[in-house]
């Protein structure tokens, strides 16, 4: 048996063209919607990027203050560097009043003293043996003493002590010698010179406690002696 349609070819045209339609909008929709989620993520990303970089750039703006900072102080340490090199260069290291509390600690009443000198020195090249280094008298003058025509010595130095005056005795001297190396303060303790002198009595009525007859002369045991403050180390 044969079937027979009656639907009309218009018609079956028309249903193919609106399933046609309806696909294609499916598909067009389809791809909207990718369009859409594509921009959504990418504006997204965008968004974290641009996060990302303005976060950089604060840091990097941050980094260069502190950079900046950084070099400031490095420039000030450097120049309190050479400040502390200086001041040790010109440090004398030395306590000019303990030194003369100790000289007149050690120097008796029989002894006047008229000359105390402080002469800067390099260290010699040489090493050389040091000394051992471990009543009162006031010293009248002390005297850091230079040469005119050279500079005073920077850096590492070592001060020469001179000790000149009178004694009552030859034994007072020596006994001085003795106490001035047993002192801590000095060392390599030498004796200059001693000789016998006379001097008038009313020169020295105002440095001695004792008090003879005025203008007589009296015999004294005129010295000096050198030694070092024993304030370093003769590695």
């Amino acid at each position: 048996m044969k079937d027979i349609d009656f639907l009309p070819e218009w018609y079956k045209n028309g249903v193919r063209r609106e399933v046609s339609y309806r696909t294609q909008y499916m598909a067009l929709g389809g791809v909207f919607l990718v369009m859409v989620v594509w921009s959504f993520v990418a504006t997204r990303s965008i968004a974290k990027a641009r996060a990302e970089f303005d976060d950089m750039s604060a840091m990097h703006t941050q980094a260069e203050k502190v950079s900046a900072e950084l070099a400031v102080i490095q420039n000030k340490l450097k120049s309190s560097k050479k400040k502390v090199e200086y001041t040790e260069q010109i440090d004398s290291r030395i306590e000019v009043a303990g030194v003369l509390g100790e000289m007149s600690f050690l120097i008796e009443k029989s002894i006047v003293v008229n000359k105390v000198e402080l002469v800067a020195e390099k260290f010699p090249d040489k090493k050389q043996d040091k000394a051992s280094a471990g009543g009162s008298a006031v010293v009248r003058a002390v005297r850091i003493k230079v040469d005119k025509n050279q500079r005073l010595p920077l850096g590492q130095v070592r001060f020469k002590v001179v000790v000149g005056g009178v004694a009552a005795d030859a034994s007072d001297v020596a006994a001085l010698i003795c106490k001035l190396e047993d002192s801590p303060y000095f060392c390599q303790v030498v004796l200059s010179f001693s000789r016998s002198a006379e001097v008038n009595v009313e020169s020295i009525l105002s440095k001695s406690g004792s008090r003879p007859d005025a203008g007589a002369n009296i015999t004294v045991s005129e010295f000096e002696i050198h030694c070092y403050l024993a304030n370093y180390l003769d590695m």
